[in-house]
């Protein structure tokens, strides 16, 4: 069975496309780059009002995602390191935690593709066994493949738990293939 083709360039979203996206479900997504670094941080919509007690209303933020643009042999290749939501998110009402970080991801994705990578890669950490899961789930649903499971239990996930800081299901994807997704 052969593989769908890939979507041309022309018809992925463009950054400002998921921009507008996320301000239109009220959030406020920037991202921020120095060198190979980037963070991309969502916060509310300030509206520039008062609250009840008067005080003026100010962003807050919601979630951020980081990592690295890495140049590699066949292209560069985008390095998620994190994505932590706040727990601001969850006063944030009809607005689900996965939502966020499609928004997040998203933006990343497309930085990365925009620097000329190629492929993803992360690791679906494993704080817990319930959580874990969810996550392989979760990052199987966007296109992500496991490529390898960091236990700890041979001398060569020892470089991947340096790199990544942990133990969990290693995941990569095709960049053309996330941003199709979206």
């Amino acid at each position: 069975m052969a593989a769908p083709p890939t979507s041309s360039p022309a018809a992925l979203p463009t950054m400002a496309d998921i921009m507008a996206a996320s301000r239109a479900q009220g959030l406020r997504v920037r991202l921020s780059t120095a060198g190979p670094l980037f963070r991309v941080t969502a916060t509310t919509c300030a509206r520039g009002g008062t609250d009840e007690e008067g005080e003026k209303e100010e962003a807050v933020e919601l979630g951020r995602a980081e990592g690295a643009v890495r140049p590699w042999p066949g292209g560069a290749v985008l390095h998620l390191d994190s994505m932590r939501m706040t727990r601001a998110t969850l006063r944030v009402q009809n607005r689900p935690l996965f939502g966020l970080g499609m928004f997040l991801g998203a933006v990343a994705v497309r930085h990365g593709f925009d620097a000329g990578c190629t492929r993803a890669q992360l690791l679906a950490i494993h704080d817990t066994p319930r959580y874990h899961r969810k996550l392989v789930k979760f990052y199987t649903r966007m296109g992500f493949k496991v490529v390898h499971e960091v236990d700890g239990s041979s001398l060569g996930d020892l470089a991947h738990m340096l790199v990544w800081g942990g133990r969990g299901t290693r995941m990569d994807a095709d960049i053309q293939d996330l941003l199709a997704n979206k």
